[in-house]
């Protein structure tokens, strides 16, 4: 079949004009030129109508100017969509959303995602999970990265069980998890603890839009082809050392929720998206195109 089609995101209005009353000044604030937001975070859906957490979006929609979301619904079977329009509707300045018909996977509906966030001339775009096991209160602490270092060009939440935090795992999982992740290092010839976790943050550059130009052929594991990517855009000299432009930042709440897509004989199928995603990108010699995924 052919490649999955969305309809744009409604697009979002100018700023106000400048205004010495408090009201306005508020508005504008964590804005920049032209009214869009610093940060625009991609929430992809498929049959989430009884699992989204509509509410603690449109609160944090109101609440927090600096931040707009774009919810991509990848062909759900269910209401998903109609809840995704109502929530749209409480605020239109805010929230947008995109319908990929028919059902393309989390990996393309995130990469949709990103690219719509791209036109819209944010800072920064990034992407949770539409049941919030990594809460809303996460972006904050991801833009704090990337404002205080300005070499970093992708922070990813890491899931790590550490004093002082809450870090709700089921033993199944987090075992199949840090399997998984030493596979991944090994790939990547990186010392990243957690490629998985749903919660990454990236500073808009043409770099990074490169990163996300292409479908992916790893699937679900395409958080991996990301930094494959990177790697692989590296090679041709002229870019940071790959280790300095990543971050993992240990997340202060992941609470597992039920009805995950993601079952344990995926992790065996992953092995395979490993090899594709090594073949194709991290071969010697591999560089250039290989980057958006045209290698």
């Amino acid at each position: 079949s052919g490649r999955a089609t969305a309809t744009r995101p409604r697009r979002l209005p100018a700023g106000r004009r400048k205004s010495t009353s408090p009201k306005a000044d508020l508005q504008g604030r964590g804005r920049i030129a032209g009214g869009m937001a610093q940060t625009t975070i991609v929430v992809p859906c498929f049959d989430e109508a009884d699992r989204l957490p509509v509410d603690a979006f449109a609160e944090h929609a109101r609440k927090h100017v600096d931040t707009d979301f774009v919810f991509v619904n990848d062909g759900s079977r269910d209401r998903t969509l109609g809840v995704l329009r109502d929530l749209e509707a409480r605020a239109p300045e805010r929230i947008a959303v995109l319908d990929q018909q028919p059902n393309a996977g989390k990996a393309e509906a995130v990469r949709i995602g990103m690219n719509a966030a791209f036109e819209r001339g944010c800072r920064y775009a990034g992407y949770l999970d539409a049941d919030l096991a990594a809460p809303l209160s996460e972006i904050a602490r991801l833009r704090g990265v990337l404002e205080d270092h300005e070499q970093v060009e992708m922070v990813y939440g890491a899931r790590v069980q550490l004093m002082g935090r809450r870090i709700q795992r089921s033993g199944v999982r987090h075992y199949l998890g840090r399997v998984f992740a030493t596979l991944a290092s090994e790939t990547l010839g990186l010392a990243i603890y957690d490629t998985q976790c749903g919660a990454k943050l990236f500073r808009v550059s043409p770099l990074v839009r490169t990163l996300f130009a292409e479908p992916f052929v790893g699937g679900w594991i395409f958080d991996v082809e990301i930094l494959a990517r990177r790697i692989a855009a590296g090679r041709d000299g002229g870019l940071p050392p790959v280790e300095e432009a990543i971050y993992e930042l240990p997340l202060d709440t992941w609470v597992d929720v039920a009805g995950s897509k993601v079952r344990p004989g995926d992790f065996a199928r992953a092995a395979l998206a490993m090899w594709r995603i090594r073949r194709r990108y991290l071969r010697p010699g591999t560089a250039g195109d290989a980057a958006t995924g045209r290698g």
